[in-house]
């Protein structure tokens, strides 16, 4: 989004967190889908290549969750926390549908 239309909205930090939650997102479903294939290979050799791609997934999320936490956008430790923060950034999705 062009920076002067973020300033404008005020949405440049829900834009950072958007993204970062649907990569967030993203990365623990890379986790379970390699987690299943592993248990499905019929070889030591495709076996040992999930096993790498799914190391890289969850240092993927690892990454991922310590950004958003240091952020204050996910609080994985804290649901009353966690609550507050969805249900902000929900009413003001629901604010721009309205405008």
């Amino acid at each position: 989004m062009n920076s002067f239309i973020e300033k404008l909205t005020g949405m440049a930090p829900l834009t950072d967190q958007v993204i970062a939650t649907d990569l967030l997102m993203a990365s623990k479903t890379a986790v379970r889908n390699y987690s299943l294939a592993i248990t499905e290979t019929a070889t030591p050799e495709i076996r040992q290549t999930l096993i790498n791609h799914l190391e890289d997934a969850i240092d993927t999320h690892r990454k991922l969750s310590k950004y958003m936490m240091e952020k204050g956008y996910y609080h994985p430790q804290d649901t009353q926390k966690q609550l507050e923060v969805d249900l902000r950034t929900a009413e003001t999705a629901l604010s721009l549908s309205n405008d």
